[in-house]
């Protein structure tokens, strides 16, 4: 097992080109926009965030990740955000690039609150960002994190800025040598990855996750579900050991491959997973707000 990484340990990131919109005002590289230090989602992680790709064709399933932005807020109790709005900060941070690949990030936080728990004052604080990335690869490998979702947490299927408990599972999984942390429930059923949610194939069947065990409506796993053969129905880790292939989604990935589960190898990337991903590939490319 390798040490433990430290900040004097970490490795220096070379930080891509980016382009923020923060609360109607657009910042180019280098410039540097601030929020309040009394921010919500600085605080106490009061706050809501999608993150979706963005090809050549321009930025993936707006519409849905908007649409997810908003069950979101209603969770937290935040104001609705403005649509238009998001629509138009993405189209400023995006306009004039000509990325092969990148991210858009869109933060919507309670806004300045106070130094505890109690609700936000407001009113919230919107950032928009976008930044090229490279494509994520096409096979990967995962390990089970030590620690359970609760699949009847206040923030169960909320794409909240509490992402402390992510950071650490990934973290988890890159001290192991594998790129995802896997997650089980409560009851024992895979749930799913830090980002990501888990599909296996037996033999014919694809089966994922349902909601009710606790994980994120994905916006890639609602369209893999929507336009495939896939079934939603629970399944635990030793089930998921016997797969005859795993793969991932989200919405930075695609459909990928995974080769390697707690040291147990599977197709990768087997027949029906390079059928889903080809599939996924055609439809997303004919839609790109599906």
């Amino acid at each position: 097992m390798s040490a433990p990484t430290t900040p004097e340990t970490r490795p220096t990131l070379i930080r891509p080109a980016r382009t923020i919109w923060l609360n109607g005002r657009l910042y180019g590289d280098g410039e540097t926009p601030a929020v309040p230090v009394t921010d919500h989602g600085l605080v106490v992680g009061d706050g809501a965030f999608e993150a979706l790709k963005i090809t050549a064709a321009g930025p993936f399933a707006v519409q849905r990740h908007l649409e997810r932005l908003s069950r979101s807020a209603k969770s937290l109790e935040l104001p609705p955000p403005d649509h238009a709005v998001v629509r138009g900060a993405i189209d400023a941070v995006c306009a004039g690039q000509d990325w092969q690949f990148g991210k858009v990030r869109i933060t919507y936080t309670g806004g300045p609150g106070p130094l505890g728990s109690q609700a936000a004052y407001g009113p919230p604080n919107l950032v928009v960002i976008a930044e090229p990335m490279d494509p994520a690869p096409a096979i990967g490998t995962v390990v089970t994190a030590p620690w359970r979702r609760n699949e009847n947490g206040a923030l169960t299927g909320v794409k909240s800025t509490s992402y402390a408990e992510n950071v650490r599972g990934l973290a988890y999984a890159r001290s192991r040598g594998a790129a995802e942390t896997i997650f089980l429930n409560t009851t024992g059923d895979v749930c799913e990855g830090t980002g990501t949610n888990v599909f296996c194939v037996f033999g014919s069947r694809v089966v994922t996750p349902p909601l009710a065990a606790g994980c994120l409506a994905g916006i890639t796993r609602e369209l893999v579900v929507e336009w495939c053969d896939v079934v939603e129905d629970d399944f635990t880790l030793a089930e998921a050991a016997e797969a005859d292939e795993v793969f991932l989604t989200s919405s930075l990935r695609d459909v990928q491959a995974i080769s390697r589960w707690d040291g147990i190898d599977h197709a990768a990337p087997g027949p029906k997973t390079t059928e889903i991903a080809a599939h996924f590939l055609a439809r997303s490319a004919e839609l790109v707000d599906p």
